[in-house]
């Protein structure tokens, strides 16, 4: 493991906590925040952002846990691959093996996952591929990739448009984002239900410092483009020969985002899964950001049962 070098904000934004870039695989690392004590707690971001957003709940958990805030494959100050055919090298079973390495680089063979959006999506992976490794599986504000690509609406395809745009062959998303990064973030974000009001400028500063880094764009594009495609047929192998996951299943989703008009997080959920638990929470897409103390008042009784069980 290596020493990063993170931006400013990062330190201002985690007192207390120290960051790393690990090498996960040759030419890969990924970059996480660190601290605290108690079991292990991998916590992974979603687009268009970093592991940034864990700021707001990063000084209670870190109370009773040790807490990795990883950037995903792509993103932060992760590595960003050039994809490769079918988009392979950002399936979400790529990226999954990213994070169990991490963590086992830290010393942590099992641990619980604290999820948002496209994070949530590399946890259900990891939860599906390596279930020795992932004792608890929390996942922010959203249903199972396969379910929201089979029940798109009209209503769904419009309010999230980026997941059109993003798999767009290459270079065309790339290039409009490269052009005005910042503007994507804020656009992106900002047209979510509560607007940039909930968003620290500290944080904000390091999403766009991180899109505007040298293949950003590309390494986002490559996710979605992955997701519509080889993560699909991973989703469908797993449904056709009736693989659950069976670690207990906290699934949150803000009351007023896209998610909860479109779609019935509880019931896909319990498609997937076993022992699945959760409910809608008063806010929009950002749960961390926008409700941090209702996120922590759901969260953390649910990974204590694991210290107790």
């Amino acid at each position: 493991m290596t020493s990063g070098t993170p931006a400013e904000a990062l330190d201002s934004l985690f007192p207390g906590f120290r960051h790393c870039r690990t090498e996960v695989e040759p030419g890969v690392e990924i970059a996480a925040t660190v601290g605290g004590s108690g079991p292990p707690l991998l916590m992974l971001h979603g687009h268009p952002q970093t592991r940034a957003i864990w700021h707001r709940v990063a000084s209670v958990l870190s109370r009773d846990h040790t807490l990795v805030m990883a950037d995903l494959r792509g993103y932060g100050d992760s590595s960003k691959l050039v994809g490769t055919a079918g988009h392979a090298n950002y399936a979400k079973r790529v990226m999954a093996r990213d994070q169990r390495a991490l963590m086992a680089s830290l010393g942590f063979e099992r641990f619980a996952v604290l999820a948002h959006d496209r994070g949530a999506r590399v946890a259900h992976r990891l939860a599906a591929d390596h279930p020795d490794a992932v004792s608890r599986l929390v996942l922010l504000d959203i249903a199972p990739t396969l379910a929201m690509y089979e029940q798109t609406s009209q209503a769904f395809a419009r309010a999230y448009w980026h997941w059109f745009f993003l798999i767009q062959p290459q270079p065309l998303p790339e290039r409009l984002i490269a052009a005005d990064p910042a503007a994507y973030v804020h656009d992106v974000m900002g047209r979510r239900s509560a607007g940039l009001a909930p968003f620290d400028r500290r944080a904000l500063a390091e999403y766009r410092r991180c899109i505007a880094l040298p293949g950003a764009a590309h390494g986002l594009c490559e996710d979605y483009r992955a997701a519509a495609g080889v993560d699909l047929e991973h989703d469908r192998d797993d449904r056709e020969a009736g693989r659950m996951l069976a670690m207990p299943v906290l699934a949150l989703w803000g009351a007023q985002g896209v998610v909860a008009r479109c779609f019935d997080p509880l019931q896909e959920w319990r498609q997937v899964a076993l022992q699945v638990e959760g409910r809608a929470l008063d806010c929009g897409h950002y749960i961390a950001e926008e409700a941090p103390d209702l996120l922590l008042e759901q969260v953390r009784p649910f990974l204590a049962q694991e210290v107790l069980a």
